[in-house]
């Protein structure tokens, strides 16, 4: 559920002055999500989607996060772009939140992808990526080696309560990519966050790319091995190296990766892996019961770091030389 921050149909109306969006005729909240809380308007004129940033973010992001959508729209990239009040600002109030309008964008997220829809993903990722390129914002990644150990600090002390011996494990890890972390691979914009759930699709056409929330800037092929670990494996935690060849062939078909960036691939896949698990961690052993947030299991996470620790080169992702 992601809907942390409920508003009232006077309220709504008194924010909707300040934009020139016509009457509103209805409203919902939408249940996907884990930062923000999120509805889907539907006005006079078009269907919007209402964001009320919750405490999770920062305010002072904010700019960067709307002013980042706007520049990769302009770049001739599909993805929501926050509308401006009647004064320009891109930002207002409600309900005690920071609060902005964004368009809707058409499609929906698939629940099985395939092959093609992989290659697709690639391919989109790489034009996000040359298209962040002159963005003059710069955000750097919270979540990256320090704010891991941050993470890992808060959870270490209850972390053998969901698997035996992962105080050991976790520390060794996290010991490993400090010691092992590329540090001169090509940097830009990256999504950071590029699940299935954040590309929509209209049938097999990718429509769209939302929910930037968690762009910052750091090393591109890390975003890569984020959506290795999001879109190439199955519900039984194998790895689908058709998927994966896939992602990265579509990938490459607008980006080249160097050869760094390749070499790098498989430590940056246990960076990505380990990112997801800590913070699916924190929320498991945090978020208290009957909390309208439904809690991710870490350990899939958890399964997939193992896998990477088994990886000798990028050849075993599929990527082709």
């Amino acid at each position: 559920m992601a809907v942390y921050t409920d508003i009232t149909e006077d309220d709504l109306k008194w924010f909707l002055t300040e934009y020139d969006v016509g009457e509103l005729l209805s409203y919902k909240g939408i249940a996907e999500g884990v930062e923000n809380s999120n509805f889907l308007l539907h006005t006079s004129r078009d269907p919007l989607i209402l964001t009320l940033y919750e405490k999770r973010v920062d305010k002072g992001d904010l700019p960067f996060f709307l002013g980042l959508m706007q520049h990769l729209a302009s770049r001739g990239l599909s993805c929501p772009l926050p509308l401006p009040r009647r004064d320009g600002a891109l930002l207002g109030h409600l309900s005690g939140r920071p609060a902005a309008l964004i368009s809707f964008l058409e499609g929906m997220w698939l629940r099985k992808p395939e092959a093609h829809h992989c290659r697709e993903v690639g391919k989109a990722l790489a034009a996000m990526h040359i298209a962040g390129e002159g963005f003059d914002i710069r955000r750097p990644n919270a979540l990256s080696l320090a704010g891991w150990q941050t993470l890992w600090e808060k959870s270490a002390a209850r972390a053998d309560e969901v698997e035996a011996g992962l105080q050991d494990e976790i520390r060794s890890e996290l010991d490993f990519l400090g010691k092992h972390w590329p540090k001169d691979l090509r940097e830009g914009v990256i999504h950071a966050d590029l699940f299935p759930d954040n590309v929509f699709f209209l049938g097999d056409t990718l429509s769209g790319l939302i929910d930037f929330y968690f762009a910052c800037n750091d090393q591109l092929a890390y975003d890569v091995a984020i959506c290795l670990n999001a879109w190439c494996f199955e519900k039984d935690h194998a790895y689908n190296i058709t998927k994966g060849m896939a992602l990265l062939e579509g990938y490459q078909s607008v980006r080249p990766l160097s050869a760094a960036e390749i070499a790098a691939l498989p430590t940056l896949a246990r960076g990505s892996a380990l990112r997801f698990f800590l913070t699916r961690l924190y929320d498991w052993l945090t978020t208290p019961a009957g909390a309208m947030v439904t809690k991710k299991d870490p350990i899939e996470y958890l399964r997939k770091l193992r896998f990477h620790r088994q990886i000798a080169s990028a050849a075993e992702y599929g990527l082709k030389a």
